[in-house]
């Protein structure tokens, strides 16, 4: 496991939502102070702040791949066409591994209510589950990240 992939995991169990715990380690690394990454990736956690979604695991991924390869200009076409192609893969390997890049389909449990959020703490879906989405979207993180440097 990468120094990263523990971080993550430790922020997780920290009570941190997935989409900070993939994403607050490496906006570190890339200059973003870890208050501001914390800030900046909190309303992606549970599918998109509680609604089931994008799994924030996932979308905390994407945003490191954007950080590290998005597009600055507009006329970067390169860096966009890049930047999508790794999200696509990231989101197709993780499907891949899970079936899905669904919050509510990931854990099998709707969080879009308040008696949804209270079943899937009540049952530990979050510790079951998402402890491994975590850990799974650094690992993938890590080889698109190599991946695209080679790119660059």
């Amino acid at each position: 496991m990468s120094k990263k992939t523990e971080q993550a995991r430790k922020l997780f169990e920290e009570g941190f939502s997935c989409s900070q715990a993939v994403f607050t380690p490496y906006a570190e690394e890339q200059g973003i102070p870890r208050e501001k990454a914390l800030k900046l990736s909190q309303v992606l956690g549970g599918g998109v702040s509680h609604m089931g979604l994008t799994c924030g695991a996932v979308m905390g991924a994407l945003l490191v791949l954007g950080l590290h390869f998005g597009r600055s200009r507009a006329e970067d076409r390169a860096a966009k066409d890049l930047t999508y192609a790794l999200a696509q893969k990231f989101c197709q390997r993780f499907t891949e591994l899970h079936g899905s890049i669904n919050c509510s389909d990931l854990i099998g449990c709707s969080l879009k209510t308040p008696h949804g959020l209270a079943l899937a703490s009540e049952k530990g879906l979050f510790q079951k589950y998402c402890t491994g989405f975590v850990e799974d979207a650094c690992r993938l993180l890590e080889e698109l990240l190599d991946e695209g440097e080679k790119f660059k």
